[in-house]
């Protein structure tokens, strides 16, 4: 942003009269700052003073201001998408991130909102394998054998998400038991449109994985997920309790 300068002159109060302009628009009612017996001290202002104004507080003293902020909403969806996979990548699906990280995740996936198609339900590029890079709920993708108990015995190999038309959708977590017994769990699931961006999936019993054995356990469930975000590389979804997700297309 370019300095915008002014000038003032010193008096026996010490006020200093600022009035510029923000955004184009022009402050009518300046404000006044006054300087007393201490001196004032700004990173963001500098004064310049002449030689003759060492000499004689009576002149007139020449003032720079010069405002530096960041500016918002003006990186592209590219450099989105390469900002949000950075900061999720090698997270172990977000279990490694901290609180701070996982708000800077959340902060990128609002802004790639904005770059969204109108109807992401009925984007073909819902369709195919997607790897699930990222949970705000790390127990939401895998359920208990995701959670802090569970990954002392179950560790996560790879969870996918395999998209196929017209609306089935298959989930699995593979997993490696006490370190050499692989094994995953997976979920078949009927997915149904419930509007423009929201779908709703309701999945069969799960079927676990272990060594020789081959077994389905539990019921049905269903989950509601927002698709938020959608293109050739990655996938945004927002569960109805506010999980965020991040899918990444498998190569």
């Amino acid at each position: 942003m370019a300095a915008t300068s002014f000038s003032c002159s010193s008096s026996t109060s010490s006020s200093l009269a600022l009035l510029f302009s923000l955004n184009g628009t022009e402050l009518r009612n300046p404000q006044t700052l006054n300087f007393r017996s201490k001196p004032f001290s700004s990173p963001i202002l500098s004064l310049s003073l002449s030689p003759e104004s060492r000499r004689d507080r009576s002149s007139r003293i020449v003032c720079s201001v010069s405002v530096s902020a960041p500016v918002v909403g003006t990186e592209t969806p590219e450099e989105l998408v390469d900002a949000i996979l950075s900061k999720v990548s090698l997270s172990d699906g977000g279990v490694k991130l901290s609180s701070e990280e996982h708000e800077q995740v959340s902060e990128v996936a609002q802004q790639l909102q904005r770059f969204c198609v109108a109807e992401p339900v009925k984007c073909p590029l819902i369709f195919g394998e997607w790897d699930v890079v990222y949970c705000s709920r790390p127990t939401s993708p895998g359920g208990g054998y995701r959670s802090a108990f569970g990954r002392l015995f179950f560790k996560t190999k790879e969870m996918i998400q395999d998209v196929e038309a017209p609306d089935i959708i298959r989930n699995k977590v593979a997993f490696s038991l006490f370190g050499f017994l692989d094994g995953e769990v997976s979920l078949k699931g009927k997915l149904i449109a419930l509007d423009e961006s929201w779908i709703q999936v309701i999945f069969e019993a799960p079927q676990l994985k272990v060594g020789a054995l081959d077994f389905q356990y539990g019921g049905q469930s269903e989950v509601k997920l927002q698709i938020t975000y959608i293109d050739e590389n990655i996938r945004l979804g927002k569960g109805s309790r506010g999980s965020l997700f991040v899918f990444q297309r498998r190569k």
